[in-house]
């Protein structure tokens, strides 16, 4: 599969999504946000996805939003923005709400709606010289790309606020202390450290993956005693998949258990 602005690769199971614009700082405009959406359409789409990893060619992770293509649309720059993030919240909501666990790796910087990527995805790497800022308020524009949904759930408002007002830049360390990432590797071990923890993910229980991401995306609107009737049909329902047969007569026997995902 190919596209203008980013690299699609499935193989084992993982498709690789690899923003493509290291010219232009890997920077999100309006045929990247449609090829982004397609590419994250596709991969839900496609059975045999069972791990989705998000990286970028280059140093630069993604600057966010061309601010260049924004200025030169001038008087049309507010409808410019609003096709761009039909397409971006699309891409973002596939992500989301697909079953294969989605794992970004983030080498250099993620700005803006890079940043917003990060946020949305399920587990996040960084190498030890990322860096992460906010950055739209600096341009006179707020935040999008999800961002103001997932950021104060994993951080909380009052550091979601710091970061969004002041546009401060955080260290890979200060991210991972704040609970924005998963793991800081050294620069040389983050393609390897994303490549094990991908694969990991694609040998595992798919199925139970992605009703996991459901009951957890879901979680905050719901009362303590529906959250837990939810839980209650979602692992009733997981008893029943190839997944759980496997997994329960695996460790019954002592063995390592090859899912099928599904």
């Amino acid at each position: 599969m190919e596209f203008e602005t980013l690299l699609y690769d499935l193989q084992d199971g993982i498709a690789r999504i690899t923003l493509n614009r290291e010219k232009a700082a890997n920077a999100i405009n309006l045929q990247m946000a449609k090829d982004l959406m397609y590419a994250a359409m596709a991969a839900d789409e496609d059975a045999s996805v069972r791990a989705v990893v998000i990286s970028a060619q280059g140093k630069m992770f993604c600057a966010g939003g061309d601010l260049g293509a924004f200025a030169k649309a001038g008087d049309a720059m507010p409808a410019l923005v609003k096709e761009m993030t039909v397409y971006l919240h699309a891409a973002i909501s596939h992500l989301a709400r697909m079953r294969a666990p989605v794992l970004v790796s983030v080498g250099g910087t993620a700005a803006g709606a890079g940043f917003s990527l990060v946020c949305a995805a399920d587990l996040a790497l960084a190498s030890e010289s990322a860096k992460f800022s906010m950055a739209y308020t600096g341009v006179g524009l707020t935040p999008d790309g999800s961002s103001t949904y997932f950021m104060p759930r994993l951080i909380g408002t009052r550091r979601s606020l710091e970061l969004m007002l002041t546009n401060r830049r955080l260290s890979a360390a200060e991210a991972l202390d704040w609970g924005l990432l998963n793991r800081v590797v050294p620069d040389d071990e983050l393609a390897k450290a994303t490549d094990e923890l991908a694969a990991s993910l694609a040998s595992g229980a798919t199925s139970a993956f992605g009703n996991t991401k459901k009951l957890v995306l879901g979680s905050l609107d719901q009362s303590f005693e529906a959250q837990m009737e939810l839980e209650s049909r979602a692992i009733a329902d997981a008893g029943r998949s190839a997944d759980a047969a496997e997994g329960i007569s695996a460790f019954l026997n002592k063995r390592k258990a090859d899912f099928p995902g599904r």
